[in-house]
């Protein structure tokens, strides 16, 4: 190699795909010799001037179609100068106005291609426009035509308009399989953060665990049942984290267990009669109130409620089942500290804790709240969060089983 330096510029003049250098602006910079010979322009022609100015739309296009392949290559480039990603372009039909005769346009057909130059700050500074002219190929059709090759004329033209149509088609499917990409990273960078947030939890009572009984190992004559009691403590909190993320995974993989008719007052006093709370419940309990679900998954949204409910509660905690047609309606209320507006949503993702949380419970996952209300969605209800005069309350509704047999 030798110590020369590389002339950019005449590389890129003498490549052979038509290129143009354009501003986020979409003002041209440069312009290859093979893009300036398909285009039958000069470089003063171009440079300094924004691409839709040199290239105007031809107003007599057919259908608009050319007015299309505009507002086409309009979108591309601004979704590359706001993502900083390459765009590819189905084939676009994108007229040019004749060479020396304002006003004429020659029917042209492209492919393209356009490509971001990203700044040390990671902004698009220059747009790479890549273009490959297909005319001649659109176009044979209908010479073949006249040559009677194949078919008759109005057959070859119908063939030639559904290729431009095929070729809008697999536009419109590359930018939906641009969507549902970006949606599967989002939901990939997600759950790398819950798998991240999840083993953290984990580590703190396992840590917890670890360090009593290593204390009560190197310490002969220790009163071992203090121990005991603790590591006990510590296990119980992993195996309610662990029974979370197993009921999470199953609400992520499977369909809603087997639905049967629930009564929300007998279950409300089941599970009342099942839990020993340290705090006042006050109750009002309509009669008849049945829905359909699992028993089992309603019993644990419940019990999630009234664990949120017992953790942050002053004095008592009060749980309503009324109807609402077409939904039943279960309210479990406390008055404690209450959540902001601005939280109410925040409190059922996953692993989200308020501070309020963290210190009336610094051992809770954040996982019951959002486990509720994904059973609650299974079945067709709404669980969520509700202005109250002192502390919070939550509300369930679900569709009554009469109105789901209607």
């Amino acid at each position: 190699m030798t110590d020369s330096a590389v002339d950019y510029g005449a590389v890129f003049k003498a490549l052979v795909a038509p290129l143009l250098v354009l501003t986020p602006a979409f003002v041209i910079v440069a312009a290859s010799d093979s893009y300036l010979k398909a285009t039958g322009r000069g470089q003063a022609d171009l440079l300094g001037r924004r691409i839709f100015t040199v290239f105007p739309r031809n107003p007599n296009a057919p259908d608009d179609l050319d007015a299309q392949g505009r507002e086409g290559l309009r979108a591309s480039l601004e979704r590359v100068v706001a993502t900083g990603e390459r765009d590819v372009m189905a084939m676009q039909r994108y007229d040019v106005e004749a060479t020396g005769r304002p006003g004429e346009f020659e029917e042209r057909y492209w492919n393209v291609t356009n490509s971001p130059v990203l700044g040390p700050d990671g902004e698009v500074e220059l747009i790479i426009h890549r273009t490959e002219e297909v005319t001649d190929f659109v176009q044979q059709l209908g010479r073949s035509g006249e040559r009677g090759v194949t078919g008759t004329r109005a057959e070859l033209e119908a063939t030639r308009t559904d290729v431009y149509v095929r070729a809008r088609e697999l536009l419109d499917v590359n930018e939906r399989l641009k969507l549902t990409t970006s949606g599967l990273r989002e939901a990939i960078e997600r759950q790398r953060r819950f798998v991240f947030d999840a083993s953290h939890d984990l580590r703190n009572p396992i840590t917890g665990l670890l360090t009593e009984l290593e204390v009560a190992l190197s310490e002969s004559g220790t009163d071992l049942h203090p121990v005991l009691r603790k590591s006990l403590r510590d296990a119980e909190r992993l195996n309610d984290i662990v029974a979370d993320l197993l009921e999470l995974a199953r609400l992520d993989t499977a369909t809603p267990a087997t639905a049967e008719p629930v009564d929300l007052a007998h279950l409300v006093m089941d599970e009342l009669e099942r839990r020993a709370l340290t705090t006042t419940v006050r109750t009002h309990l309509d009669e008849q109130v049945v829905v359909h679900a699992s028993r089992i998954r309603l019993a644990r949204l419940l019990g999630n409620l009234l664990a949120n409910a017992e953790r942050h509660t002053t004095t008592k905690i009060e749980i309503l089942v009324t109807t609402d047609p077409p939904n039943a309606v279960l309210e479990i209320i406390d008055d404690g500290p209450g959540i902001a507006p601005a939280d109410r949503e925040r409190v059922f993702e996953r692993l989200c804790r308020l501070d309020d949380a963290r210190r009336q419970d610094p051992g809770g996952s954040g996982l019951g709240l959002p486990i509720a209300r994904e059973i609650a969605q299974g079945y067709g209800g709404h669980l969520y969060a509700a202005d109250h005069p002192t502390g919070a309350r939550f509300v369930l509704r679900l569709p009554l089983a009469a109105s789901r047999i209607c």
